[in-house]
């Protein structure tokens, strides 16, 4: 028995230690799976997906995003590389410098951007990139308010990781953060926002992945 747990440790070192080291090799991987399940309307598919997990869901034209966000009521903190066209019609605090985590909680809400977003499992993807902030921002507040560009929905999970990258810490949000006891009684904005809006916009790609 010991010799065996041995001999599958080594072998796991092995296998990690045969794993290609540089972003061209990783590339080159066979990948023989199935990327995308979806043909049809990915954006849909998304908002459906999104709302199945009780997220707040609009569909809007990029220009109307500004007015959209300023029906927003009370103050929201937006992280640095947010376009500032987006909120300017919202009272937002600017995370530059750092807000604190007092501070962040005595907010609102948050405004973000995301890396990606997922139609078949209504998943938005942040890698905390430029537009999205660090992890407190989306944690912290009760209210987190994610624009998704249509450009940016994937239809599957194979898809949308091709286009992330590995080195940046990621995030996936499917939903309003929830959890339930034995007795399967639903608490929503325990481990983070009790209300996630996703405001789905055809902006096109400007913020950098």
């Amino acid at each position: 028995m010991g010799e065996t747990i041995v001999n599958a440790r080594e072998e796991i070192l092995r296998r990690l230690g045969d794993a290609p080291a540089d972003a061209a090799a990783y590339a080159a991987l066979p990948r023989p799976y199935l990327r995308r399940h979806h043909d049809g309307d990915v954006v849909a598919l998304f908002a459906e997906r999104a709302a199945d997990y009780r997220a707040e869901v609009r569909r809007i034209a990029a220009a109307d995003l500004p007015g959209v966000l300023g029906e927003l009521r009370g103050r929201y903190v937006a992280p640095d590389g947010l376009p500032e066209a987006w909120t300017a019609e919202v009272d937002v605090v600017r995370d530059d410098p750092p807000v604190s985590v007092a501070e962040l909680d005595a907010l609102d809400g948050v405004i973000t951007g995301c890396a990606a977003a997922i139609a078949e499992t209504g998943t938005v993807v942040l890698d905390h990139g430029p537009g999205q902030g660090r992890r407190a921002l989306t944690l912290v507040p009760d209210h987190h308010v994610v624009v998704v560009e249509a450009a940016r929905i994937a239809a599957d999970v194979p898809e949308a990781i091709e286009g992330l990258s590995p080195e940046r810490p990621l995030t996936f949000i499917s939903g309003p953060s929830a959890t339930s006891d034995i007795e399967l009684s639903r608490v929503e904005g325990v481990h983070g926002p009790r209300r996630l809006t996703i405001v789905i916009t055809d902006t096109p790609q400007e913020q950098s992945r």
